[in-house]
């Protein structure tokens, strides 16, 4: 600690301009240690944590569980790839498909991953069991979504600079409005395979769809022959107050995707969900990871799925996210045109004359609270679901001034 503290923020910052590629935008703090809500950076200064690195830190930083069982799992093995068999892995499937109600596990390592095995899933499902012509399969996507960076999923985002320079992109993909129910109906056709939606679009600027609105997705697709994937790599595991939004609607979409939180942040393990009869269509050799499925991913997500569950930090996210949202709508600041939310997703949308959301991050990060603009004009409030009141009150008492700043 003490050799590290001796150096400045400016070395770190330096090296990672000098040697790192440009594709990240960060605030500059460095960040050396984390415990709860609270991060520490290389100077000795505290910050709340209203980012949960993207909510891949539900559980809190460095919880102590997820931890210990990092640690016992490392010491034994780490890794055997799929070739062979392990301990942890029938136990973590057997616990992730407990909890969810699914009866099927494809794990893997990153959120990417998990929706590009969702694809190949459907559109084999669609050739296999619902006999679209091979090669005409398509999956319906919404406008603002965003389900990773691979070429693949690039190719059905609306984000320009997601697609600058990248192509060409993969065919099979049709867009649509999101949130209109009515649009989805209107765009399927007897080649559609699956609808792919995020119940709140995260990156878009935490935008929450009508009420109702999966429970109708969920019924067009069930009655016109569709799959519904529903991406909650970062709404679900407790971010919205329900273990998975869709449970808001008394929806299981027939794919289910999660990630982030299902490490606890401590190691990239992500998952597909779904039925036999669905997953079915995968046979040995058709898809697969050398880390997808290790030991050590395996254990990890098993004590972050305990934490989640025995700790109540999906009630907690429930009463919190309610109390910050109502606290963050409380502040009539000029500058703010809707706060909206579910749990502890929250954004705070502002006016275009604000002058974007960065440089209130960036002032917010003057006042030790840690944030980050999405979508030009929106700042996401989504703190590890360990979070207390007094802790919220105290990030209000900062973030109110910050929103009335020139």
């Amino acid at each position: 600690m003490q050799q590290i503290m001796e150096l400045t923020p400016e070395y770190f910052i330096e090296l990672e301009e000098k040697y790192g590629a440009n594709n990240y935008h960060p605030l500059d703090v460095v960040i050396h240690e984390g415990s709860g809500v609270w991060v520490t950076d290389v100077e000795g200064k505290r910050y709340l944590d209203c980012l949960s690195a993207y909510s891949a830190v539900n559980q809190g930083h460095a919880h102590p569980r997820i931890r210990q069982a990092l640690i016992e799992q490392a010491s034994r093995v780490t890794l055997t790839s799929r070739a062979f068999r392990n301990d942890q892995l029938g136990l973590f499937y057997k616990e992730l498909c407990e909890l969810t109600g699914y009866e099927k596990v494809l794990p893997m390592n990153s959120g990417a991953e998990a929706v590009e095995t969702a694809i190949k899933m459907a559109r084999k499902w669609g050739y296999k069991v619902k006999g679209v012509p091979e090669g005409q399969a398509e999956i319906i996507v919404c406008a603002g979504n965003f389900h990773g960076r691979t070429t693949t999923i690039i190719s059905f985002s609306t984000e320009a600079q997601y697609r600058d320079g990248f192509g060409p992109f993969t065919p099979g993909f049709r867009i649509i409005p999101y949130g209109d129910s009515d649009a989805l109906e209107a765009a399927i056709t007897g080649n559609t395979v699956a609808f792919l939606v995020e119940p709140i679009q995260g990156e878009a600027g935490v935008i929450v769809p009508p009420a109702g609105y999966l429970a109708r997705v969920a019924e067009i697709c069930k009655r016109r022959g569709v799959l519904l994937i529903c991406d909650e790599i970062q709404t679900g595991l407790g971010r919205t107050g329900r273990l998975f939004m869709q449970d808001y609607d008394n929806v299981r979409g027939d794919v289910l995707l999660v990630g982030k939180a299902l490490s606890g942040g401590f190691y990239p393990v992500s998952a597909v969900l779904s039925s036999r009869d669905i997953m079915g269509v995968f046979n040995p050799g058709d898809h697969g990871s050398t880390f997808g499925g290790n030991p050590l991913a395996a254990a990890v997500a098993r004590a972050a799925i305990r934490v989640l569950v025995e700790e109540n930090l999906i009630a907690n996210a429930a009463e919190m996210g309610a109390y910050f949202l109502d606290r963050l709508s409380e502040i009539n600041s000029p500058h703010i045109h809707e706060v909206r939310g579910r749990g502890l997703l929250i954004g705070v949308e502002l006016k275009p004359e604000a002058g974007g959301a960065r440089r209130f991050c960036q002032a917010l990060q003057q006042q030790g609270i840690l944030s980050k603009e999405t979508h030009v004009n929106t700042i996401r409030f989504a703190p590890p679901l360990v979070i207390t009141k007094d802790e919220i009150d105290w990030a209000i008492e900062r973030v109110r001034p910050v929103l009335f700043m020139r």
